[in-house]
């Protein structure tokens, strides 16, 4: 038997930010569990995140949103140039995608920082000692890997019936399983539970 979990976000969505940290526990219990983090790119610098989003996430989960974070919500945002490296590091580096996307996340949501530039994610980059190449660094249109990354979801999204994000999948041989994450946001430990159900039943 084999399973895979699909992680369909974006670095600068509220909504995937509080999703992130089932997928690190999920990462935890089944650490030998392929884990695909399938950035879509959806904040391309022409839509903004609005107060209610950030009140009703806030509701359902433990996140936290910095001062810094919140002044910047009449600003556009953009997640290009993570959508760019967080899809090189998938591909080439797969160990740190999810280290990578924690730190980001981090960055942008509790310290205000924009991420639209090559210098706001140089320092996250060095910690995990990644050398990115110039293309994964781009801030003004996606890479190629970035755009197939962006196809592959499309694909996936026909196949569940939903282009919202973020999205938990479980593929587990041949079936794959939409697992509702708005149920576990408050207690992330949960989805633990809920996959090894889907695994004995399935």
């Amino acid at each position: 038997m084999s399973s895979e979990l699909f992680f369909i976000y974006d670095s600068h969505c509220p909504w995937s930010y509080a999703t992130t940290a089932l997928v690190k526990n999920i990462a935890a219990a089944f650490p030998d569990m392929p884990i695909h983090l399938m950035h879509c790119a959806y904040y391309d610098g022409e839509n903004k995140v609005d107060l209610s989003t950030i009140k009703a996430v806030k509701d359902l989960s433990d996140v936290s949103f910095s001062q810094a974070y919140l002044n910047s919500l009449t600003e556009y945002k953009d997640s290009t140039l993570a959508a760019n490296l967080l899809t090189w590091v998938q591909n080439k580096s797969t160990k740190h995608a999810l280290d990578l996307l924690i730190s980001l996340q981090h960055a942008h949501f509790e310290a205000g920082n924009p991420l639209t530039d090559k210098d706001e994610v140089q320092p996250l980059i060095d910690v995990l000692k990644l050398s990115p190449p110039a293309k994964a660094l781009k801030i003004e249109k996606l890479t190629k890997d970035a755009e197939f990354t962006f196809h592959d979801i499309t694909e996936l999204q026909e196949v569940i019936g939903t282009n919202a994000i973020p999205a938990l999948l479980l593929a587990h041989n041949d079936t794959l399983i939409l697992l509702n994450h708005n149920l576990y946001l408050d207690n992330p430990e949960k989805i633990v539970e809920a996959i090894n159900t889907e695994l004995k039943s399935n």
